[in-house]
């Protein structure tokens, strides 16, 4: 070892711990002169700290209704111009849906009833046979069981038959195909219906078919013979003379 003279002293030895966790509680260590993360300069921090402690209310400057800040009477007139804009844009937008789904109705239903006419349309001739035969006392037993069940389609459809002897004569519901003269009938009337017709609601699918019997005539009555009527006399006409007067007779 190196002898230190008397007098002199002794150099001291500094010991700097650069480790970075604590052997004994395993925290993190902050090196001297440095800050945590997260926390503000110690400039800023203190001035925080100032203003914490000399810290005020704000103060709200009020505005005027519709006004913002850095909004003037230019900008306030043109936002209510935009939302006047968009505000019929909106109306004209509902009002063309609203007509959409009205249309898209309308439309649906026309299909519909269109194929419930022509599904019925194709019924007609299988009602007109299953009537004749009612007529002759043939509709008995399971023939009879399946006419009903045609004739449930045609009411489920909502077709209703019309068309009964006595009935006044209406071209737009009968056909006209027999024509006679009576007078026990004061107005044109369906004396025989020849073959029932159809309709479906206001709407006439199928006409009747019928004889129409017509009052007959009344005989215009016997007068007594109208009068002779005299014709008037000419009046005789004079000659003219040679300068073209009339002469003396």
């Amino acid at each position: 070892m190196t002898e230190v003279p008397q007098g002199e002293e002794q150099p001291r030895v500094v010991i700097r711990d650069k480790r970075r966790i604590d052997p004994i509680s395993g925290a993190v260590r902050v090196p001297a002169g440095e800050q945590p993360a997260g926390t503000p300069p110690r400039g800023q921090q203190s001035q925080g700290e100032q203003m914490s402690e000399t810290e005020t209310p704000d103060i709200q400057v009020p505005t005027a209704p519709g006004q913002g800040p850095g909004q003037g009477p230019g900008q306030d007139a043109d936002t209510a111009r935009q939302l006047a804009e968009r505000t019929e844009d909106l109306q004209r937008v509902t009002a063309e849906y609203a007509n959409y789904r009205r249309r898209v109705d309308r439309d649906r239903t026309l299909v519909v009833d269109q194929a419930a006419e022509r599904f019925a349309a194709q019924l007609f001739p299988i009602v007109d046979d299953i009537e004749r035969a009612r007529d002759h006392g043939d509709l008995t037993g399971a023939f009879k069981v399946v006419a009903d069940r045609v004739l449930g389609l045609l009411d489920g459809l909502g077709v209703a038959a019309f068309g009964t002897a006595g009935d006044p004569f209406d071209p737009a519901l009968h056909e006209a195909v027999i024509h006679d003269t009576s007078g026990e009938v004061d107005v044109p009337t369906a004396t025989t219906v020849l073959r029932q017709g159809y309709r479906r609601g206001d709407r006439v699918l199928r006409t009747a078919m019928v004889a129409v019997t017509d009052p007959e005539a009344p005989s215009a009555p016997a007068g007594p013979p109208a009068e002779p009527v005299a014709e008037p006399t000419p009046e005789p006409v004079a000659d003219a003379g040679p300068d073209g007067n009339p002469s003396a007779g």
